[in-house]
């Protein structure tokens, strides 16, 4: 929908996308499923779920056996995201490179998107 031909909206990094076949085969499911809701301190929140079926209107990415269904209201502001799976001593999950945000909250779970009017240049 917000694409550019031939350019996929996310990217994933092998980590990423070995962690989302995994889970997927685990799960038997058809697609992790990404998108944004209002929500924390800085304003919206990424949201991730395993889905069984894909919605029509969801962009899917697949990379390897990995396969990223992006939700229809969140593609504008993915576009351009690279997801990559990091793994530290005290945590690990799926990190966010979007340059789409402008800030994020201090525990770094909800971002803040750029305006819509500075995104088109108004």
């Amino acid at each position: 929908m917000f694409g550019i031909p031939g350019k996929p909206p996310v990217t994933l990094t092998p980590a990423a996308a070995a962690q989302v076949a995994r889970l997927m085969a685990r799960d038997d499911a058809a697609a992790l499923r990404i998108g944004v809701k209002k929500g924390g301190c800085a304003g919206m929140e990424y949201t991730m779920e395993y889905v069984s079926e894909i919605d029509p209107h969801d962009e899917v990415v697949d990379q390897g056996d990995a396969r990223v269904a992006i939700a229809p209201m969140a593609q504008m502001f993915l576009f351009g995201t690279e997801i990559d799976y990091e793994t530290s001593l005290l945590e690990s999950g799926f990190k966010f490179r979007n340059p789409n945000v402008v800030d994020a909250c201090g525990c770094g779970e909800s971002i803040k998107f750029r305006e819509m009017d500075e995104a088109r240049g108004d």
